[in-house]
């Protein structure tokens, strides 16, 4: 019986380590709510729903990859029965996304997304040119295998 005080400390200290993040987010009045993206004017449908998108559009971007360097496959036949090709920078960032920090940033903030390795090569720089369809070949370092960038 003479340990009561020091249980009922330990639990209110349990309970307040447990339940830290809950009133600390209430504290700094951060808000759990999606960012607002700017999307397209021009276009109002994208090559897969939404909600696909949302989820798994890294999964596209890199089925598309493998497409078109494997298997030559260049065309997308979206769900809508329009053709796309397949293209990360002339299909999503020259047509729709044209603002990475609008769009693709925002987005990769709120979910705790590191920057992905597409910006490696696909970009919105002014090192764009129409002779390599949009592509920004990085020199390779062929002693050590990787990019120099």
């Amino acid at each position: 019986m003479r340990d009561r005080p020091q249980i009922i400390v330990g639990l209110l200290i349990f309970v307040g380590l447990f339940t830290f993040p809950i009133w600390r987010g209430r504290a700094a009045s951060t808000s759990t709510a999606a960012p607002a993206v700017k999307l397209p004017v021009a276009e109002k449908q994208c090559v897969a729903p939404l909600e696909y998108m949302r989820t798994s559009h890294m999964q596209l971007l890199i089925d598309w990859r493998q497409q078109v360097v494997r298997d030559n496959q260049r065309q997308f036949h979206a769900f809508n029965g329009k053709v796309y090709d397949k293209s990360l920078t002339r299909t999503c960032l020259e047509q729709c996304h044209t603002n990475r920090a609008e769009f693709c940033d925002r987005c990769h903030k709120y979910a705790g997304v590191s920057g992905p390795y597409c910006w490696d090569c696909h970009n919105s720089s002014p090192q764009f040119t129409a002779g390599n369809g949009g592509h920004q070949f990085p020199a390779l370092n062929v002693a050590e295998g990787r990019s120099t960038r």
